[in-house]
């Protein structure tokens, strides 16, 4: 069996189309509302936390794997994923502990590409 055939070409495909999905909706917010880009971010991750906490969006994780847990709905399905968890184990103080520990890795991440992307670009200021 060589390389091509042992691809999960389905996976790929369904990956792409749920992920794709989740930019398309957002960039209609962008190009049809006047949400500026952290209102957008918020409502991604809220509606994440959402749709996990009702146990909707774990269906569609089992459905697309990264296509929906590398957007910014799948970071707070992660957060709600683990606040429901550490709630389990803790008591009502796991609603932070597990939530954050959950997403441990994805905010260090962000911090530390965040830095590395700031060495290397120069920001400018929007202008109004």
């Amino acid at each position: 069996m060589n390389w091509l055939q042992a691809i999960n070409w389905l996976g790929i495909l369904k990956c792409f189309i749920v992920g794709g999905a989740i930019c398309v909706i957002g960039q209609i917010l962008i190009d049809k509302t006047k949400l500026t880009s952290a209102r957008i971010l918020v409502i991604f991750v809220t509606a994440g936390a959402i749709l996990g906490g009702l146990g909707v969006y774990q269906y569609i994780v089992d459905f697309a794997g990264a296509g929906a847990t590398v957007p910014l709905t799948g970071f707070g399905y992660n957060l709600s994923k683990g606040a429901i968890e550490g709630v389990k184990q803790y008591g009502l103080l796991g609603a932070f502990i597990g939530g954050v520990k959950n997403a441990a890795g994805g905010i260090a991440a962000a911090i530390f590409f965040g830095y590395i992307a700031s060495l290397i670009s120069k920001p400018k200021m929007k202008k109004q």
